[in-house]
C-alpha cells in the first residue's frame, strides 16, 4: 500500500466535486476569515490563496482585522488585505465576488462587520471550518469539528481532489503552520495517526518544520515577555478548590508594555503547567470587544464553557470566545460561570 492511501477521504466525495466545481465556474474568488486572524485562519487562506492563483484565478484575502507580527512571514502575506483600513473598498470587491470563501470561523459574526458585507454578497459561499455549530447562510458547508484544524481541511480537499502532487512548498509551508498553531504544536486536539501522516506528506514538500517554529515561537518582543512575568505575577488567580485558573489583562495593563497583537499569544497556556490545574482561561480587554481563550485538560469541556457563556466554542480542550460588555462584567461571568461548572471540573479532575 502507498504511503498516500493511508490518508482517508474524511470529507465526502461529493462535497469534494462540488467545491472544485464551483472554483472552476468563478473568476473572481474572496477568501475570509474571522476577528483577528490567527495562525489557521491566516495558514489556511494563504495555502488556498496560493492554489486559487495557480489555477489561474482572480483571488483575493480580505480579513476583518491586522494579524500578528509572527505570522507575516508566510509567502504571500503581504498582499492581504485588511477590511478595517478600508471598508468601503472591501466591501466593493466582496459585493463583485463571484465565490467568497469563509475559513475558520462558522457564522458570519466572527467577522465582525465584515461579516455583514459577505452577507450582503450575491457571491456564492462557502464555509470551511472546524467549529461547532455552523451557520446556515452558505450555500456549501464544510464543516468538520474532529479535525485539528481548517487548515489540515484545507490539505484535505486538495489531497482528495487530487491535486497532492501539485502541492507548492509555499502552500504546504502554509498548511503546517496552520497546523502547528492550531494544536499548540501538536500538544492538544492531535491525538490522530492522520495528522502525522499529512506532517509527513508535508515534509516532503520541503517543509522546513523547525524554521517555521523558530518564525512563530522564537520572534517575540522583549516587552512580550515583560508583559507576561507582568499577568502572571499580578493578573493571575488560582481557585484551587475548582481546579482552574484566570489570567486576565485589561487595555490599561496591555500599554503599560507597548502592546501589539499577538503579544499575548499561548499566555492561557502557562497556568496549565500548575499541579492540579486542568482549565485555565484568560480574558483580555480589546478594542469594543472583550476576547476569551479556553484551555483544558482531561475530559472537561471548555468548548462547553466558552459557548454557554462567551459567545464562543472550539474543541473540547482548546476554545475561544467573545464577551460585548465591560471588562468588569466579563470578570464577574467567568466566576458565575465556573461555579455551575464545579461539578464537572471535579468529575474530570478524579479521573484516573
Amino acid at each position: 500500500m502507498k504511503f498516500t492511501e493511508s490518508i482517508s477521504d474524511v470529507i465526502p466525495p461529493q462535497k469534494v466535486e462540488e467545491i472544485m466545481a464551483s472554483i472552476d465556474i468563478s473568476e473572481k474568488i474572496v477568501i475570509t476569515t474571522h476577528l483577528s486572524p490567527d495562525g489557521d485562519a491566516l495558514g489556511s487562506s494563504l495555502a488556498l490563496y496560493h492554489y486559487l492563483k495557480s489555477m489561474g484565478k482572480k483571488a483575493r484575502i480580505i480579513v476583518p482585522n491586522s494579524f500578528p507580527y509572527f505570522l507575516k512571514w508566510m509567502k504571500g502575506s503581504g498582499e492581504i488585505e485588511i477590511y478595517e483600513y478600508n471598508p468601503e473598498a472591501a466591501k466593493h470587491i466582496l459585493s463583485g465576488a463571484d465565490l467568497i470563501f469563509s475559513l475558520d470561523y462558522n457564522i458570519s459574526k466572527r467577522a465582525g462587520d465584515m461579516g455583514t458585507a459577505i452577507d450582503a454578497s450575491p457571491a456564492r459561499k462557502i464555509l470551511i471550518d472546524h467549529h461547532l455549530a455552523p451557520g446556515d447562510n452558505f450555500d456549501i458547508i464544510l464543516s468538520h469539528p474532529e479535525i485539528s484544524s481548517t487548515s489540515e481541511l484545507i490539505f484535505r480537499l486538495l489531497f482528495q481532489a487530487g491535486k497532492y502532487d501539485e502541492l507548492t512548498q509555499a502552500e504546504a509551508e502554509c498548511i503546517y503552520c496552520g497546523m502547528m498553531t492550531d494544536t499548540g504544536g501538536f500538544t492538544f486536539n492531535s491525538s490522530e495517526p492522520e495528522i502525522f501522516e499529512i506532517i509527513s506528506l508535508l515534509l516532503r514538500k520541503n517543509v522546513d518544520k523547525d524554521a517555521i517554529y523558530s518564525h512563530v515561537f522564537h520572534n517575540y518582543s522583549a516587552d512580550r515577555f515583560r508583559l507576561l512575568g507582568f499577568t502572571l505575577s499580578q493578573r493571575m488567580e488560582i481557585y484551587p478548590e475548582l481546579h482552574s485558573a484566570l489570567i486576565h489583562l485589561s487595555r490599561e495593563d496591555q500599554a503599560q508594555f507597548r502592546f501589539s497583537k499577538g503579544d499575548t499569544e499561548g499566555f492561557v497556556n502557562y497556568p496549565l503547567s500548575i499541579k492540579n490545574i486542568i482549565f485555565s482561561t484568560f480574558i483580555r480587554e480589546d478594542e469594543g470587544l472583550i476576547k476569551l481563550s479556553f484551555r483544558s485538560q482531561k475530559s472537561f469541556p471548555c468548548n462547553e464553557f466558552a459557548a454557554e457563556f462567551f459567545n464562543g466554542g472550539g474543541h473540547l480542550n482548546a476554545s475561544g470566545g467573545e464577551f460585548y460588555g465591560t471588562y468588569e462584567e466579563a470578570l464577574r461571568t467567568y466566576s458565575l460561570g465556573l461555579k455551575r461548572y464545579e461539578e464537572k471540573l471535579k468529575r474530570a479532575m478524579n479521573e484516573l
